[in-house]
């Protein structure tokens, strides 16, 4: 049993100790032996930092390692490691940085490897893959329920920048510590004197250090080394755009298959889905699982097998008149890849209103996780939209909510929504299905505060206080940086396979005596999946197969 120390409770009872801190046997320490250094250390050595860029593992043989976390004033006792044990937590598969110092607190030895060992380890041996997977996982659970990070977020509730970096660490399973600035009038005194304007805000401290005003998710990603050890420059077999279920569905198939798979993602894994409350229709899940929990899982899964997925860095162009295809992200050469898929998805259809940008953030919402329940806790709120996700975001919000409105379009919901969440919704008594209805006014100054709904209906308009709006109707296809280079259809969504018409074929300069397969653009090599595609099907169990598909085409095309 794991020796913790009571000052920092770092396992609850719930998150069972044994299976966080689990002591391996004799024969699997051995195996794990074979496979890396056997070294004595030193009382007092300090074998992690925190911060350190190039994580190891280590498996204590003899003594015992303390991991300790260090804090402006000192450091704080967390856990001991006693023979049989092992060090680590997720960043043990992404190559971040991680949180913790640990030293030997007497003389002790131990078993280290490197990043890469430890990953053939958990690819190669089922039953300590498991093992490790399922403590690293759990740490990494407690590290974010007790806001054991390196990064401080002061900010508002009103401040639509501290919306965004809240999502944005939160669905990047980073854990931080928040510091509401609308309710620590101390704090915010403290901004005051270092002249640090409402612009400024939200404020990042980042590793204790470094001091961040307004900061863009790529600069936050940058400062907590998101994408370290990446190599840029390297011609990969495929390279993904996007990590929605189509995208990370692509890179657990490919990288498990032996490819060198790059995965780039604009904000972070999940993408649409990846914000739902509750996936209830997915196979394998009869009790449902949220967004943001299978996105977690399909990420770990892809580290797992060797993919490495490169966070807040967006598509800007595809070059495609040249070989390797270059995929621009930014200033500086693009990224070579052999073959690539297109999983970068849709947004949801913005609202029609014209001072609409003044609430985005702060009043507007595109997604409706915990963490934009927590603003509106006991008020009314809206979702516009009629699909499967605006369903499962209006019975999550019914919740904690005090009432559910839901605004479409059409005449219900039939046509558009699982029946399954149409019965939710007809006997949930908070929430009002408000059909052919449509929102034409917002109102507020800093933030929202009124909205005018117009019922076609009746003509009537009326005017309710309500600050919370999630939008979630239509779809517009993130195709804009393709630069032309594939064929689309006339709503923008990629055209595929025999979707491709001969003409379009021809004036696109198809070169291949073959057909594209099922999955491929008029660019050969180049496939779309999942939302972005013309045709798709809009569930999450058709986009991880696309993914799947995908790759044995890409295959086909490595092999030619």
């Amino acid at each position: 049993m794991v020796e913790t120390i009571p000052a920092v409770p770092l396992l609850s009872a719930a998150s069972q100790a044994d299976k966080a801190f689990p002591t391996l046997t004799a024969a699997q320490v051995s195996r794990i032996g074979t496979r890396g250094r056997a070294r004595k250390v030193e009382q007092g050595e300090v074998l992690t930092e925190a911060c350190e860029r190039s994580p190891r593992f280590f498996v204590v043989t003899a003594g015992r390692l303390e991991v300790v976390r260090p804090s402006g004033t000192g450091e704080e006792l967390v856990a001991i490691h006693r023979p049989g044990q092992f060090s680590g937590e997720l960043s043990m598969l992404s190559g971040r940085r991680g949180f913790i110092r640990m030293r030997a607190s007497e003389p002790s030895e131990v078993i280290e490897l490197d990043r890469e060992c430890l990953l053939t380890l958990v690819q190669t041996d089922t039953e300590l893959g498991e093992i490790l997977l399922r403590a690293f996982i759990l740490r990494r659970v407690e590290l974010i329920a007790h806001n054991f990070g390196d990064v401080v977020l002061l900010g508002s509730n009103h401040s639509g920048g501290t919306l965004r970096i809240k999502e944005f660490l939160t669905r990047n399973g980073h854990p931080y510590t928040y510091v509401d600035l609308d309710r620590d009038e101390g704090v915010q005194d403290l901004l005051d004197r270092f002249h640090v304007a409402c612009a400024d805000v939200p404020v990042v401290i980042c590793r204790g250090s470094l001091v961040l005003r307004n900061p863009s998710n790529q600069e936050v990603a940058e400062c907590l080394g998101f994408n370290e050890g990446i190599d840029q420059s390297k011609v990969r077999d495929v390279v993904i755009i996007g990590a929605g279920p189509a995208g990370l569905g692509a890179a657990v198939y490919a990288a498990s298959e032996g490819l060198d798979v790059l995965v780039i993602e604009t904000t972070a894994p999940g993408g649409q889905a990846g914000s739902s409350s509750k996936i209830e229709n997915y196979l394998g899940f009869p009790m449902g699982i949220s967004g943001g929990d299978l996105a977690a899982r399909a990420y770990t899964q892809a580290q797992k097998f060797g993919a490495q997925i490169m966070i807040a860095r967006g598509a800007k162009k595809l070059v495609c008149d040249q070989k390797p295809y270059q995929i621009e992200i930014g200033d500086g050469p693009g990224i070579p890849a052999r073959t690539v898929i297109i999983a970068t998805g849709a947004e949801y259809r913005k609202l029609s209103v014209p001072n609409l940008s003044q609430f985005e953030g702060t009043g507007i919402y595109y997604g409706a996780t915990f963490v934009e329940s927590q603003l509106c806790s006991g008020e009314e709120v809206i979702v516009v939209g009629g699909g499967n996700s605006a369903g499962q975001a209006a019975v999550f919000l019914s919740q904690t909510a005090k009432h559910v409105h839901i605004l479409v379009r059409a005449d219900g919901l039939a046509d558009s929504m699982s029946r399954y969440l149409i019965r939710r919704i007809e006997e949930s008594p908070n929430i009002t299905l408000r059909t052919q209805t449509e929102i034409v006014e917002l109102q507020g100054d800093k933030y929202l505060e009124r909205v005018c709904w117009l019922d076609k209906k009746t003509g009537t308009k009326e005017t309710k206080e309500i600050s919370h709006i999630f939008s979630m109707a239509g779809a517009v296809p993130n195709t804009g940086w393709l630069n032309g280079c594939v064929a689309v259809n006339a709503k923008g969504f990629i055209k595929t396979g025999p979707d491709l018409s001969q003409s379009e074929l021809t004036s696109t300069n198809w070169p291949l005596a073959r057909s594209p397969f099922l999955l491929e653009t008029s660019l050969p090599g180049v496939f779309a999946v999942g939302d972005v595609r013309g045709g798709n099907i809009k569930r999450v169990a058709s986009a991880v197969g696309e993914g799947a598909i995908a790759v044995a085409f890409v295959h086909q095309v490595l092999s030619a």
